[in-house]
């Protein structure tokens, strides 16, 4: 993940100094005059895996300027897997299947954002990067599923949830044969409800001017009302929620794709 964010640095750094290039050149008669934007894009972030989620974005531009520059009304909606800190993927030899140890609950979460969009640096008719900031909040809502096993025992093989496993085997003898499926468990899912506020600056560009491409990245703050119980703590005379987290920070990219109008 940290190769991942390097790179990024790199590319965004690139696109700064495009989109300073971009402005120098241009006239107000080559801005664009598109008003609207609607993207849909792929997510990552430091609490995910390289995939974290998807995003939906929609812009849409408002009477009136920000500190002098245009600005937009900014919505999005994301639908985000968030992982502890300690996930680590167990391989079974003998079957060759893998699982996470430990884990008890996936957390999803799914976040509307509201905010404003402020265009830093104009687009060069078809050319150069356009950059805008966002600062936008919402609400967090946190679905808990739980994470079910493979468990086998002579030639019978079934799905427990992970809370049923004390390390490798379950209370009759069972024994972990690799994760269960994806959506199992999903109707015994438990919800929460937080809030978040994230900033964020995004990089557009345009191979043709009714399509838009490019990268958000920022940072993003999310609180629950209480811990979220990914991985619990097992250590005696400890509490079940030590070592999880009420109070979320990410970094996080998005590549979306989209059309304006």
């Amino acid at each position: 993940m940290r190769t991942i964010y390097g790179l990024l640095g790199l590319v965004v750094s690139g696109l700064l100094l495009t989109a300073q290039s971009s402005k120098a050149q241009r006239t107000d008669s080559e801005e664009e005059n598109y008003r609207t934007a609607t993207t849909f894009g792929l997510t990552s972030n430091t609490n995910s895996g390289v995939i974290g989620g998807f995003a939906f974005r929609h812009t849409k531009l408002i009477p009136g300027t920000l500190f002098g520059m245009p600005q937009a009304r900014y919505f999005s909606v994301e639908l985000v897997n968030v992982k502890h800190p300690k996930e680590l993927q167990s391989s079974i030899n003998s079957v060759g299947s893998r699982f996470i140890e430990g884990k008890e609950n996936y957390l999803f979460v799914i976040r509307p954002q509201y905010g404003r969009e402020v265009r830093l640096f104009q687009r060069n008719s078809d050319e150069g990067v356009a950059v805008s900031g966002i600062l936008a909040a919402g609400p967090s809502i946190g679905i808990i599923k739980p994470y079910y096993l493979e468990v086998s025992y002579a030639n019978t093989t079934r799905t427990v949830p992970a809370s049923q496993v004390n390390g490798f085997a379950t209370a009759t003898g069972e024994t972990v044969t690799g994760s269960g499926g994806f959506f199992q468990g999903l109707d015994q899912s438990k919800f929460t409800v937080g809030l978040n506020l994230k900033a964020a600056l995004s990089f557009e560009l345009s191979t043709f001017r009714s399509n838009t491409t490019g990268v958000e990245v920022g940072f993003l703050a999310k609180i629950f009302p209480n811990k979220v119980v990914i991985i619990p703590n097992t250590d005696p005379g400890g509490n079940r929620e030590d070592g999880n987290r009420s109070f979320f920070t990410s970094g996080y990219i998005t590549l979306f794709f989209g059309s304006k109008k």
